[in-house]
């Protein structure tokens, strides 16, 4: 049991040594990454009317109360 003990102590102390740097690389106090698009650049073609109609018409088939028939 001892032994077992004496071989996890540096096995656990080691374990954040792997760990890697996750910040975002920045030259001249700005982000060198790629901008990310937005799902209407990329589905809609940027029409961004487009986008909102097909949201709020995704949105209102998903409302209980216009969907039941009273």
């Amino acid at each position: 049991m001892k032994r077992l003990f004496l071989v996890l102590i540096p096995l656990a102390l080691l374990a954040g040594c792997l760990e890697v740097d996750q910040h975002p690389h920045w030259v001249k106090g700005q982000y060198a990454g790629k901008k990310d698009d937005l799902p209407f650049q990329t589905h809609f073609h940027r029409d961004r009317l487009s986008w909102w109609g097909t949201i709020s018409n995704r949105n209102q088939h998903q409302n209980e109360y216009n969907r039941a028939n009273p």
